[in-house]
């Protein structure tokens, strides 16, 4: 399955960098002046960095901040309601499970009141990639114009109106546009529910929240797989119509994203937002209030435009990762294997019904998804994506050998026919665990504020552009070549991107963002340079 946190991820990792240091780092008089509440960065001459100076603070507040120590679980529930949003995305991807059949095999429960063609089927199928395309740089401009929450909330028009389409079809076209539009609602989830996660998030945990997106739209795919088979197309539609409304009634309860609110100016806002998401009082979390309000200074100071997305070397460095990333989750075939997955049933003569097997897969999708979050923290992003990878490799050169020596060679396969069973089930595992969820963890984490959601729609963009073409010319591809050719391309590009993981791809866990920043510019982390500066 194919997504960025917002513009000001880098001030987290300054306070972050600070936040267990026994020297204290921000005066009292600073933290509660009053003059400094609610103005935009650099207004009225603020400057929040000259409250960083390590000499002279208070040890009663650097006391008061290391003993209440607060609680995460606010984080969680906040990331679990913005990722409904994906839940909606991801039981409209399924509902052309159940639905394509029905469409293209039988004129019962049929409102076309025709049969599709095997053509329509691909572009009902693929069009939505098209809408994630235009959506995401959408979704990019719009949660800097109007913030995360409001932007994810808007979400909700799209989604509505697509399923309006979906239940007033009577022309394919009709389905074509409904797709269209779904798409563009997706890519609001995509683009702005990681850019949301990342910035409520402390380092601990920012890795789990991040990994939220895969489990969350396989929870929504399971949605669609279960209900589909065994209800009518009204009803479908119905149910899964219900999701994105039940989305907008759990986030508006949120609350909006810190940097946002530090961006535009509303300094109490988001010191109360920080405090609820920490759980802990305002003045406890003043100091880190004030650490973002600086980087936000920083950020206002130096807004960055596309062109610097090339000519900035840490910029230029985590688009090209991450866009590798979003293109190495495409090709590794996970669309197409899915795709197929009746047929691969099929050929290995299993007894269960299509339906079923897909309620299998789905289950194995959701449970592989939830061990992301619980293990990405201990583990890092490089150790799972490799796991990931090599698995993916191993199953697609199983699928591959099965399906050359049953097609081309026209060998007995009957004694072998449990392998691309359990194949596919293997595959499916290991992609959940790795490449589905942590290219978007990553993008996450990589980009400076200053060029967060402008690089994020880039990201996204060249994901589901990719994703487009592989799910709509797929079915070409293995007319002309076999599907071993298939499997065996794709299982080469994940031999790539194992390569790439462990040879170039830098290691996020654990790292503040500003050290990212640093490390991908090539300079000393300013979180080695502090500790240096302490032992001396």
């Amino acid at each position: 399955m194919a997504p960025t946190r917002g513009h000001h991820e880098e001030i987290e990792g300054r306070y972050k960098a600070y936040a267990y240091s026994p020297v204290p780092v921000s005066s009292s008089s600073a933290v509660y002046s009053s003059t400094t509440l609610g103005k935009r960065p650099g207004e009225n001459g603020f400057n929040s960095a000259k409250y960083y100076s390590l000499n002279g603070a208070h040890d009663d507040y650097r006391d008061s901040d290391m003993t209440e120590k607060g609680s995460t679980t606010l984080q969680y529930v906040a990331a679990s309601a913005a990722n409904l949003c994906t839940v909606a995305a991801g039981a409209m991807l399924g509902w052309t499970s159940p639905v394509l059949p029905k469409l293209q095999n039988h004129l019962e429960d049929n409102p076309l009141g025709r049969k599709i063609t095997a053509d329509e089927n691909t572009w009902i199928g693929s069009l939505v990639a098209v809408g994630a395309v235009i959506g995401s740089f959408v979704a990019g401009y719009l949660a800097e114009r109007w913030g995360r929450k409001k932007t994810l909330l808007s979400s909700v028009v799209p989604f509505m109106i697509g399923w309006a389409l979906v239940a007033s079809a009577q022309v394919v076209a009709q389905l074509y546009a409904a797709r269209l539009i779904f798409g563009f609602a997706m890519a609001f989830a995509f683009t702005v529910v990681p850019m949301y996660c990342g910035e409520i998030a402390e380092v601990s945990v920012r890795g789990a929240l991040g990994s939220f997106l895969q489990l969350f739209i396989t929870v929504g795919l399971l949605y669609s797989y279960v209900i589909g088979p065994y209800v009518s197309y009204l009803v479908l539609w119905i149910l899964c119509a219900i999701l994105p409304i039940l989305f907008f009634v759990c986030f508006i309860t949120m609350p909006e994203s810190p940097y946002y609110l530090l961006k535009i100016g509303q300094r109490e806002e988001a010191v109360a937002a920080l405090a609820r998401l920490r759980s802990k009082s305002p003045a406890s979390v003043q100091k880190e209030a004030d650490e973002m309000q600086a980087a936000v200074e920083e950020a206002f100071r130096n807004e960055a435009s596309i062109s610097d997305l090339f000519t900035v070397k840490a910029n230029f460095k985590a688009l090209l990762f991450t866009s590798l990333l979003a293109m190495f989750q495409q090709l590794s075939g996970i669309n197409v294997v899915l795709f197929y997955m009746e047929s691969i049933f099929i050929s290995a003569g299993t007894s269960l019904s299509t339906s079923v097997a897909t309620i299998i897969v789905g289950i194995v999708q959701v449970v592989a998804s939830g061990v992301t979050p619980v293990v990405v923290d201990r583990l890092g992003r490089k150790l799972l994506l490799v796991f990931s990878g090599v698995g993916e490799i191993v199953t697609l050169g199983a699928l591959g050998i099965y399906f050359f020596l049953q097609d081309y060679m026209k060998s007995d396969v009957s004694s072998i026919s449990i392998l691309p069973v359990i194949a596919l089930v293997v595959f499916i595992s290991t992609y959940c665990v790795g490449w589905g969820p942590l290219p978007w963890t990553v993008m996450g984490e990589m980009f400076s504020s200053n060029v967060k959601s402008k690089a994020s729609g880039i990201t996204v963009c060249m994901c589901w552009l990719l994703a487009f073409f592989i799910t709509k010319f797929s079915s070409n591809l293995q007319d002309a070549f076999g599907a071993y050719t298939l499997y065996w391309v794709f299982m080469v590009f994940c031999v790539i991107s194992v390569l790439f993981t462990v040879m170039i791809l830098p290691e996020t866990k654990g790292k503040s963002l500003q050290q990212i920043q640093d490390e991908l510019n090539g300079v000393s982390s300013s979180m080695d340079e502090f500790q240096a500066a302490i032992k001396q």
